[in-house]
């Protein structure tokens, strides 16, 4: 019962024909997986699990493994036969098409489908995904009287034991999948012919590659592309970039002076041609002016949960675990240097956050983060969940002053950045001699899914000196500020 293309395969078809080809004869070319993508695969298939509560007692027919859904296919049918009425991830296959269901549900005389996704709300790749299966389950006999997907409510707050009927919402996308069927079988067909063919598809690099999500092939097929090419233009449309690209115009120094840039891109591309440096005393004088000591350099790490662990949170709510604070109490002074790390088993970091980060901050003095809307987000998330603490979490968030600005503004900018003013940019422009590329934790994504899983007790490596790398990887964060804010100093 071998087939030619299976639910996941016929999306990649979708996506990229020429993915689709690569992924069936030269599976090597693919990107290695991340430690972060893992946890995202992880993640979906917990909730998976999680959903089958909303029609439990079904039969499980998941496959010893992914490569082999033959015993699959004869349980699921074996199960329609006798009447089952609830099946999990059941299988089918028809004209050489796989697809598996993750819930089949018995209605009267028809079955529902529920296909389950991680996400929060149906995405257009999901209508794809089930119209796929229905087409499948269809031509197998199954009469389907609904299709739904089934997606995380990020309304539902927690409140004693997880409610599974509240923390899912079922939205029904039968009439939208039914629309789609008869270019569901000009794809197979299409399909069909790309995977018989002695060939790799001609696809042009675009767009596509990243959008809805990364292709696998991304580094095979990009691998000529310059590390900083006109893909990299600050906010620049991609089917503009990849026109220039393909007319061979690669790096943005050979972008032609006659060509009608953006006035956003400007400065990008002229600061790239002649290696030249941008600084607007005037703005930054004036952002410095704001300033009030004692200075204070703060900066978050959260964790983000699809499934609530704690009272009044949120599916995907972001939950502050961390924070690095440097303090400057006059110009003069040496910069002291405060944290918080919470404790990393089964308990809500949140209280003990809040307590220390009012104590540390003060009432007095100038609160510098990078990227405000996020730090000023978190608090009043806060705010929200701990009302008690409204009056000290807003006195801090008024406080707030984003050192962002004057780098998003092009108050200061050099090539270096490369169209960028996020931190990581900034810094080794600025500061070279500071790097992440040393710690063992170098971005907040993996001090995320590192803490979640001490959070949640699923963590395999050494604790002690894991919780030092966090620490030393936000201790860089607020140090980094301390030091841009020094370079504009020196500037003025």
């Amino acid at each position: 019962m071998t087939h030619i293309l299976s639910k996941s395969t016929y999306l990649k078809g979708v996506k990229c024909k020429k993915a689709l080809y690569l992924n069936n004869f030269h599976k090597n070319l693919r990107d290695e997986i991340i430690e972060s993508q893992m946890a995202i695969f992880s993640q979906g298939t917990n909730i998976g699990e999680l959903a089958q509560e909303l029609f439990p007692g079904g039969l499980d027919f998941t496959p010893d493994t992914f490569y082999d859904f033959s015993k699959s296919i004869m349980q699921t049918s074996k199960a329609i036969a006798e009447g089952i009425p609830v099946i999990y991830d059941a299988a089918f296959q028809f004209d050489g098409v796989l697809c598996a269901l993750d819930i089949l549900v018995k209605n009267g005389d028809y079955w529902n489908a529920y296909e389950v996704k991680s996400t929060t709300s149906v995405k257009d790749t999901h209508i794809t995904d089930a119209s796929v299966q229905y087409h499948v389950m269809r031509n197998c006999g199954i009469h389907l009287s609904d299709v739904s997907i089934v997606v995380i409510d990020n309304t539902y707050q927690k409140d004693g034991v997880l409610d599974v009927q509240k923390l899912f919402k079922v939205e029904s996308v039968f009439d939208r999948v039914i629309a789609f069927q008869s270019e569901v079988k000009e794809n197979i067909v299409e399909f069909k012919n790309v995977l018989s063919s002695s060939h790799i598809p001609k696809v042009l690099i675009g767009e596509k590659c990243s959008n809805p999500y990364n292709c696998e092939f991304i580094g095979h097929c990009w691998k000529n592309v310059p590390e900083y090419s006109v893909f990299n233009i600050a906010r620049i449309n991609k089917n503009e970039a990849s026109e220039l690209y393909h007319n061979g115009i690669r790096t943005i120094s050979e972008i032609p002076e006659e060509y009608d840039l953006k006035p956003s891109h400007v400065h990008q591309v002229q600061c790239e041609k002649d290696k030249s440096v941008i600084i607007n005393k005037k703005g930054l004088k004036s952002f410095n002016e704001q300033l009030k000591y004692p200075l204070h350099f703060l900066d978050f790490e959260t964790v983000q949960m699809a499934v609530p662990e704690f009272e009044k949170q949120n599916p995907y709510q972001q939950v502050p675990f961390q924070y690095s604070l440097h303090i400057k109490l006059c110009e003069k002074s040496n910069v002291l240097h405060l944290e918080f790390l919470a404790d990393s088993i089964n308990e809500d970091p949140r209280l003990k956050f809040i307590k220390n980060l009012i104590l540390n901050c003060g009432n007095m003095g100038s609160i510098l983060v990078y990227n405000i809307s996020f730090e000023r987000r978190i608090l009043q998330e806060l705010i929200r969940d701990f009302p008690e603490y409204e009056y000290q979490l807003n006195s801090l968030i008024d406080r707030m002053v984003d050192l962002m600005k004057p780098f998003q503004m092009k108050h200061y900018y050099t090539p270096a950045m490369k169209g960028k003013y996020t931190i990581k940019y900034v810094l080794p422009a600025l500061c070279p001699e500071l790097s992440y590329n040393d710690l063992e934790i170098k971005e907040g994504g993996n001090a995320s899914r590192v803490f979640t899983e001490m959070l949640t007790g699923k963590f395999s490596g050494d604790i002690k000196s894991t919780r030092t790398a966090l620490l030393e990887y936000c201790k860089l964060d607020t140090w980094a500020m301390v030091k841009l804010l020094e370079k504009i100093d020196e500037v003025i």
